[in-house]
């Protein structure tokens, strides 16, 4: 008997300099997408804002362990890794206090390979993905996340603003494959789009045509019903489960689930 099964699990960070192009958003509703599906999943938070956290119905004031506890070496992710309300997903919350963590990582030489040392704590636990949501910057914590990861994805949105800071972002993911992790992937991901303006359509298309082989063929449509979700602290696959957004997140599980790296295993 031949079986088809996952090698290890996908490791997915989640990030971009830009703020407010969903990456919190787009963590939480992938992250619920691919539960759903049946897939074992484990979601990171790696943002001294702790919106991943909130978002999950965990108050990060509260929290007397957080993912900071696994970069300082105090713990592992297992022992700070939580069950969320949903079946499959597990969460590893942040609070305020990775401000301080990441001024001390600063002065450690080789802090960007902790996350990646911390998952080997993960070796017997059976997630078949693990999601970092990254804050707005390029700092330590970002930089472990995208260490650990075998694909970042970039969520963009169809404006100015964004096209530039994504010329830059690559940049430096050229830089970190060269220093860290020269097995690193990216992937881009269209969010927020708004398909009845011209100046839309338009930065779509341009991305089609400078980074085809990169973009997610899912886009994400813009969706007041994802805002709403964040209120009450539930995906959006959860809160209105045939909204626009919720078919989109799904169709993008679906694809990413066609990236993960799987092994064939022999019986007999």
């Amino acid at each position: 008997m031949v079986i088809d099964m996952p090698a290890e699990a996908l490791k997915v960070a989640i990030s971009s300099q830009k703020g407010g192009v969903a990456k919190t958003t787009t963590c939480v509703s992938l992250g619920a997408s691919l539960a759903e599906q049946g897939n074992s999943v484990l979601m990171v938070d790696m943002d001294p804002q702790a919106h991943l956290t909130r978002a999950l119905g965990i108050d990060p004031d509260g929290l007397r362990r957080t993912v900071g506890d696994v970069l300082l070496y105090q713990t592992n992710l297992v022992e700070v890794s939580r069950e969320t309300h949903l079946v499959n997903l597990d969460v590893v919350p942040a609070n305020r206090g990775l401000i301080l963590v990441e001024k001390l990582l600063y002065e450690s030489k080789g802090f960007e390979y902790r996350i990646r040392t911390g998952l080997e704590a993960l070796k017997g636990q059976y997630y078949e993905f693990i999601l970092f949501d990254c804050p707005p910057s390029f700092g330590p914590l970002t930089l472990n996340a995208l260490t650990a990861a075998d694909i970042a994805v970039i969520p963009i949105t169809c404006d100015y603003f964004s096209a530039q800071s994504l010329q830059v972002y690559l940049r430096l993911l050229g830089i970190l494959r060269r220093n860290s992790n020269p097995d690193l992937e990216h992937r881009l991901l269209v969010t927020m789009f708004d398909g009845r303006t011209r100046l839309s359509r338009l930065m779509l298309e341009q991305y089609r045509l400078r980074y085809d082989s990169a973009l997610f063929q899912t886009i994400i449509p813009i969706d007041n019903k994802l805002r709403e979700s964040t209120v009450f602290s539930r995906p959006i696959t959860e809160f209105a489960t045939n909204a626009r957004s919720a078919l989109g997140y799904r169709a993008l599980a679906r694809e990413l689930m066609t990236c993960q790296k799987r092994t064939t295993l022999r019986i007999g």
